[in-house]
């Protein structure tokens, strides 16, 4: 396969993906509920496609550093997200998504400056993620309204979202690895995510999702972390595989312990 029909379809396939699972995502938030919708859309979505293709050009070295940037702006994805939960209660889409993009901006180059290893990116995490639960904990139970949805919604939801994974995919053939392993944890999906439902059902209801997504997004930082400190040692496969069965792990027991407690 030559280099330009193998690199055009791995941003084809990976659009593709995000694409469906953005499309599952909103429906499960849609009609099973926020804390669904935001288990599957804190999937390793984007980042696991773009880690799979990177496997076949980049060494283990690479990896490290590319889970590094990844593990970071998984901080700054819960200050996106948790920017928009609050000020969505009140204000316009038009605001609060500008508003959470400069605050996840701001937060990752600030992380990116001063923190330059895994252990103090993962303490990060954790002073970052906890703070965050706490902002948001009193918005992740809100109903979805019940819309009828018609074959022109997919059809939206996927061109939207395909066009924005292809723009990233494209800024990843131009940098180096740390941003790399932060565009392939952009959170794309909240963001389509926030396109769509806001739109749809309002602030509240959104925010719900995102709220939710907190707590899946832990799972990711565990298993970014885990491919940091372990790809050199285990490999690139091994390690591949062990971080993502971590996250989907970690949303399945998210899923269950939340079930247990609604009983």
């Amino acid at each position: 396969m030559s280099p330009d029909l193998y690199f055009w379809l791995a941003i084809a396939v990976k659009m593709a993906i995000g694409a469906s699972v953005v499309i599952a995502a909103t429906v499960a938030a849609e009609r099973a509920g926020p804390l669904i919708g935001a288990l599957i859309a804190t999937l390793p979505v984007s980042a696991g496609p773009s880690y799979f293709f990177l496997a076949f050009e980049q060494d283990a070295q690479f990896f490290s550093q590319s889970a590094l940037g990844s593990l970071l702006l998984n901080a700054a994805t819960a200050i996106y997200a948790t920017t928009y939960v609050l000020l969505s209660q009140r204000q316009p889409f038009i605001l609060c998504v500008p508003a959470a993009i400069v605050a996840w901006l701001g937060s990752f180059f600030l992380f990116s400056y001063f923190v330059k290893g895994g252990t103090v990116a993962a303490l990060l995490n954790i002073v970052i993620f906890a703070t965050c639960f706490v902002l948001v904990r009193h918005y992740r139970d809100v109903r979805m309204p019940k819309i009828q949805l018609r074959w022109y919604d997919f059809a939206f939801r996927a061109g939207l979202v395909g066009t924005l994974i292809g723009i990233i995919l494209l800024l990843n053939t131009v940098m180096g690895p740390i941003v790399t392993g932060a565009l392939a944890a952009f959170p794309i999906v909240f963001t389509s995510m926030m396109l769509i439902l806001h739109h749809r059902y309002g602030g509240p209801a959104c925010a719900a999702v995102m709220a939710n997504g907190i707590t899946g997004l832990i799972g990711f930082g565990i298993a970014a972390y885990v491919l940091h400190t372990s790809v050199i040692s285990l490999g690139v496969p091994l390690a591949l595989t062990i971080a993502l069965c971590i996250t989907v792990a970690w949303n399945l027991g998210v899923f269950a312990l939340r079930g247990k407690q609604k009983l």
